[in-house]
């Protein structure tokens, strides 16, 4: 009876093609661990591609959303179609950095148990940092961001320990698997929190600080999805619209459920929001305050996505560079989205320059680059300024977001054009 199943097994492995089951298997591990890193779709499919080639697959062919990867391997006459979703997702810079050095340095052959032992190493290895210097860099760049939006000392201040004990808080909630809307929500509620609460305890002790936009929505802004906004900007312009559409949704779902808790917290204290006017000092130091907040700013936010310090620093002085150039021109009269547009430019071209001597992915420089010009503040006021009923005042500041948002994807996208011929040209 034992010989007989034996024998039947075997009947059974003869007539499924083993091998390509498992082929499969080792490239759709690849693009899940790539769409999980938060990647762009298109670069996913190129990691699949490669894997796929070098395990011998006659062809290979994949779409992909945001969660999902539907991928057919064919070999010969017979194909296999595989789904996987995937359902915790973040950023994580190095990774995305580790398989796209797998990618790049894969043997013209490979079998599948040699891609699956690379990717167990990748896998098995722990965060750069620790959790309270992943929350100090978010609480970093939260600062950074309120000097840019002429916050006062008192109010960066409070900004720093809010932002860094919501991150900690995010973090936490993420790692163990909560809904990620509700963990927006929760983060962005303790970060506005603590501020009010650090301003009340500015009042006990004498300090005269009102409870002003600059800093209290720039606390929360550790919590913008500038990965899945600047990667659904990629994705679109490839035409890729089930992926971009659906990394926009996501995106914007998270910046609505921040802004709710921004505004839910309002209510128990009002909320300045008239234009904060900056500091009066000359060029010179004014340009050196906003070239230090900008690179502190790329910093924390690179540091927060886990990036090696070579890859930071790297995406902060391009960040430095592009963003004060890009407050200059406003400066001179340059209309903020023309400024965008061009600066966003100037990142793209840095970051094809210095991407190969890092040595480190572009999307991983890019999007700390810019995340510093995104409108964040505004973007949050806006929702404020729509639960209260400001309509008007709704309308003017979401339709300033989308303008300058657009142009930094039109920026990034000019940029890719002229830096990146591969991306530029579809082969089809």
């Amino acid at each position: 009876m034992a010989d007989d199943r034996a024998s039947h097994r075997d009947h059974e492995d003869s007539l499924e093609p083993v091998e390509l089951i498992r082929q499969s298997g080792a490239v759709l591990r690849v693009g899940r661990m790539m769409l999980a890193s938060g990647t762009a779709s298109y670069r996913v499919k190129e990691a699949m591609q490669a894997v796929a080639r070098a395990l011998g697959i006659d062809r290979h062919t994949a779409a992909v959303t945001f969660t999902e990867i539907t991928a057919t391997t064919h070999r010969g006459a017979i194909f296999r179609t595989e789904v996987t979703e995937v359902r915790k997702f973040g950023v994580n810079a190095e990774r995305i950095k580790l398989l796209d050095d797998f990618r790049s340095g894969i043997p013209e052959h490979t079998t599948a148990a040699d891609v699956h032992a690379a990717l167990d190493a990748i896998e098995a290895k722990p965060a750069l940092y620790h959790p309270a210097v992943n929350a100090l860099s978010a609480g970093a760049a939260c600062a950074a961001f309120a000097v840019l939006n002429n916050a006062r000392p008192l109010e960066v201040l409070a900004v720093l320990v809010a932002a860094t004990l919501g991150q900690l808080l995010r973090r936490s909630l993420a790692h163990r698997g909560f809904n990620p809307f509700g963990t927006t929500m929760a983060a962005a509620a303790l970060a506005c929190g603590l501020y009010l609460a650090s301003v009340a305890l500015y009042g006990i002790v004498g300090a005269d600080v009102d409870v002003h936009a600059s800093g209290y929505i720039a606390c929360t802004l550790f919590l913008l999805p500038g990965f899945p906004l600047i990667t659904a900007a990629l994705d679109l312009a490839k035409l890729d619209f089930s992926a971009g559409i659906s990394r926009l949704v996501f995106a914007t779902m998270m910046i609505v459920g921040a802004a709710l808790s921004v505004w839910g917290m309002t209510l128990i204290d009002a909320l300045d929001a008239s234009e904060r006017e900056p500091l009066t000092l000359d060029p010179v130091p004014h340009y050196t305050v906003i070239a230090i907040a900008s690179l502190i700013g790329v910093l924390g936010f690179a540091l927060m996505f886990n990036s090696p310090w070579r890859m930071a620093l790297s995406a902060a002085l391009i960040g430095m560079v592009s963003n004060t150039f890009r407050l200059m021109l406003v400066d001179q009269g340059v209309v903020i989205q023309m400024a965008t547009v061009i600066a966003c430019v100037l990142v793209g071209v840095l970051v094809a320059v210095a991407a190969p001597r890092t040595p480190s992915p572009i999307i991983t420089l890019q999007v700390p680059a810019v995340l510093v010009m995104i409108p964040g503040v505004l973007a949050f006021h806006s929702v404020v300024s729509l639960n209260e009923g400001n309509y008007t005042d709704t309308i003017g500041a979401i339709l300033q977001v989308l303008l300058v948002v657009l142009s930094i994807m039109v920026g990034l996208v000019i940029a890719k054009l002229i830096t990146d011929r591969e991306w530029s040209f579809d082969r089809g």
